[in-house]
């Protein structure tokens, strides 16, 4: 167990490296008008702090800097409520109080603005395609034979699917097929949908539909859904803007890894319901061994469908950036709650 003292110490040298990303001498600490401790006394609880593994001592260097297990007890025990910044209250309520008709627009426009009030990486999970359920379904003909199914889901994306209409079937057969589909497969989990057009739906396009056997292979290509999440990245660029990572090699290691949106996926499902900080190695991504990831959930009417989050260095102004997240998770939920109710 820490002393009064040492946590004390500790939460300055991780206030002020997070500000300088130098390391932190017991000197400078001295100077700091909340610590009353000599030089000495520093110094010499600095380094049990380290022995401890609190903090590192890089080559070279007569200060320290915080080691994870240092930003760990930090972020569970020693961050303090950072207010936001008035224009920070203004840009998110601008931003939630403006109406965006689909769910894909807002998801990008939280990554970008995230990204750019903390200056990190952001990335906004959508809500997972195979568990979400229709909630409409159009098709409207176009040029020659072709026409257009439109997909609106419960989570309020919406999908346009183009496909070829078969030759013997005229737009009366089209709609009877538009009806049939809309009254079986609404509220029907997206991933379900083939397993349902074999079963109840096919004998009844079968009973109302002529030459429906042409149909039937058209339905199941044009409602083939592949799994996994939307991802919106915002801020990519900001990695770059951070000290540490200078080195070419280690930023394009980390992009190659975030490109790969399965592997954010698998990522970002092991967080649990509401907010969660995993620092450095704590990912287990050797990609992300010098990265902080903060996320939250988010939600539409109580039900949990999404996550965003923000990545950045391990020295990561924590305070602000939870209280940001905390803050976009419960616009974000207040935000599509409205835009589902009012669609409904």
């Amino acid at each position: 167990m820490l002393s009064q003292r040492q946590l004390l110490i500790l939460q300055a040298i991780v206030d002020d490296y997070v500000q300088s990303a130098e390391p932190i001498g017991s000197r400078s600490i001295s100077k700091r008008e909340d610590i009353s401790f000599s030089p000495a006394t520093i110094r010499n609880e600095m380094a049990d702090l380290e022995e401890m593994g609190y903090l590192l001592k890089p080559h070279s260097s007569a200060g320290r800097i915080p080691s994870n297990k240092g930003y760990r007890l930090y972020v569970d025990h020693l961050l303090r409520p950072a207010p936001l910044q008035q224009h920070e209250i203004l840009d998110m309520e601008k931003f939630f109080t403006r109406r965006i008709s689909e769910v894909e627009a807002v998801m990008k426009k939280t990554a970008a603005v995230l990204s750019e009030l903390t200056s990190y990486v952001s990335i906004v999970l959508g809500p997972e395609m195979e568990h979400t359920k229709l909630k409409q379904l159009q098709m409207l003909p176009l040029m020659g034979r072709q026409a257009i199914a439109i997909l609106v889901t419960d989570s309020g994306h919406v999908e346009h699917r183009t496909f070829d209409i078969p030759e013997h079937m005229d737009s009366g057969e089209l709609e009877k097929v538009v009806n049939i589909l809309n009254e079986q497969l609404v509220d029907t989990p997206i991933g379900q949908w083939e397993e349902q057009l074999i079963t109840e739906t096919s004998r009844l396009l079968h009973r109302h539909v002529r030459h429906y056997e042409d149909m039937f292979g058209v339905l199941r290509d044009a409602f083939k859904t592949e799994k996994g999440d939307q991802v919106f990245y915002g801020g990519m660029m900001n990695l770059m803007m951070q000290p540490e990572f200078q080195d070419i090699d280690r930023v394009r290691m980390i992009f190659d890894w975030l490109d790969h949106s399965e592997n954010v996926h698998a990522l970002l499902s092991r967080s649990q319901e509401g907010l969660n900080v995993r620092i450095g190695r704590e990912n287990d991504i050797e990609a992300f061994a010098d990265l902080s990831m903060i996320t939250a959930t988010y939600s539409i009417d109580g039900s949990t469908v999404g996550t965003l989050g923000v990545i950045g260095p391990t020295r990561m102004e924590y305070e602000r950036v939870i209280r940001l997240i905390r803050q976009f998770a419960t616009g974000l939920s207040t935000s599509l709650t409205k835009k589902y109710r009012h669609d409904s």
